[in-house]
């Protein structure tokens, strides 16, 4: 009887104690919140001009990824912001990578139509899957020269309420590396 009322006594402890720590639920936040600190993954594609790229290709820089794809309407609808961000940027030693699982010849028909002013490199979907640092699309990674994740967030926009802190603090991270 001593030894029930033990293990029942141990088990309401634990559950207590269980409970006072907060859930973390998963989210697409936490999932980018998670990258933080992270190490770039390994991954190998073709740009739009069907010349190997890879993440060496990138050491020692700050870079700005772009995950997306053709027909994405809010990949095509950020894509006004990150142009502003390269017209800003892009002569301050920032990288800017648009990573997409779009053939390279399509997304080059795409980039002259549309004007979109990323670097380009296709993947396969399963090479993006695995690479595990995108979270939908479109997702936005902010590398430093470090090589390690400095912040993600889904949509870039600095008009849309709903995307407005999360891509200034995307900006003020940028900004505050490249004073680094």
């Amino acid at each position: 009887m001593k030894i029930y009322l033990f293990i029942l006594l141990s088990a309401i402890s634990f559950t207590v104690l269980a409970q006072e720590v907060p859930v973390k639920w998963a989210t697409q936040e936490t999932f980018f919140e998670d990258l933080t600190g992270k190490d770039l993954p390994s991954f190998k594609g073709l740009t739009i001009n069907k010349k190997l790229f890879s993440n060496a290709d990138l050491k020692n820089q700050v870079v700005v990824i772009n995950f997306w794809f053709e027909k994405c309407p809010p990949c095509i609808a950020e894509m006004p912001e990150l142009n502003n961000l390269v017209s800003k940027y892009g002569k301050k030693a920032v990288r800017f990578i648009g990573i997409t699982h779009d053939g390279p010849a399509s997304a080059r028909r795409f980039q002259k139509r549309n004007g979109y002013k990323y670097e380009i490199v296709s993947l396969s979907k399963d090479e993006i899957r695995k690479l595990n640092i995108n979270h939908g699309f479109p997702s936005n990674v902010l590398v430093g020269k470090d090589g390690k994740i400095i912040y993600a967030t889904a949509n870039i926009s600095f008009s849309d309420a709903q995307f407005k802190v999360k891509s200034m603090l995307f900006e003020e991270k940028l900004k505050t590396e490249l004073n680094n």
